[in-house]
C-alpha cells in the first residue's frame, strides 16, 4: 500500500513539473528568454533612401500572450510596425498597426515582405549589406528585447 501511495506521489509531482515547464496547452516556456527571434534581416538601401524595413519570426515562449507595441533603432529618427492593407480599389498600402501585434503564447508571427513588417523612417544613413543594426522591440508584458538585424538582400 505505501509503494501504491508513494507511486501516486511520485506521477503527481512529475505531472506538475511537465505542466510547470511546458505551461498549458504545450505551450513552451522560457523565462530566461521569452521570445526567440530569428531570421531577422533588414533590406540594403542607399544614402538617399528616407525608408527601409527588417524583417524577422518571433516565437513568444513566455507561457502567456503578449503584445509587440514598439520597436526602435539608431539607424533610423523612427520605427514602427506596420502592414500591408489593401484599399477599396485594389491599391496595396502600408499602414501602421494599430494597438500593436498580437503574439499568443506559444505562436510564432513572420513578419515578411509584403506583410507586417518594422519600418524604419528617416533612415541616419546607407544600410550596406553586411552590417548589422541593433532594433530594440518593445512589448507590452515582456519589456524590451534587443535583437541585432544583418543588413541582407538575399532574402
Amino acid at each position: 500500500m505505501r509503494i501504491l501511495a508513494a507511486l501516486g506521489a511520485i506521477a503527481v509531482a512529475i505531472a506538475l513539473v511537465v505542466f510547470l515547464f511546458l505551461g498549458k496547452g504545450g505551450d513552451v516556456v522560457n523565462p530566461e528568454e521569452p521570445f526567440k527571434v530569428e531570421d531577422a534581416y533588414a533590406r540594403a538601401v542607399g544614402a538617399s533612401a528616407m525608408a527601409g524595413a527588417a524583417y524577422m519570426a518571433i516565437t513568444n515562449q513566455s507561457g502567456q500572450d503578449d503584445v509587440l507595441i514598439a520597436a526602435k533603432t539608431d539607424a533610423s529618427a523612427m520605427a514602427e510596425l506596420h502592414t500591408h492593407i489593401e484599399d477599396g480599389d485594389g491599391i496595396m498600402m502600408m499602414r501602421q498597426i494599430e494597438g500593436g501585434i498580437q503574439l499568443a503564447a506559444g505562436e510564432t508571427v513572420v513578419m515578411k515582405r509584403g506583410g507586417d513588417h518594422v519600418m524604419l523612417m528617416g533612415l541616419n544613413g546607407a544600410l550596406d549589406a553586411g552590417q548589422t543594426l541593433t532594433l530594440t522591440l518593445t512589448f507590452e508584458k515582456a519589456g524590451e528585447i534587443v535583437v541585432d538585424v544583418p543588413v541582407d538582400n538575399n532574402r
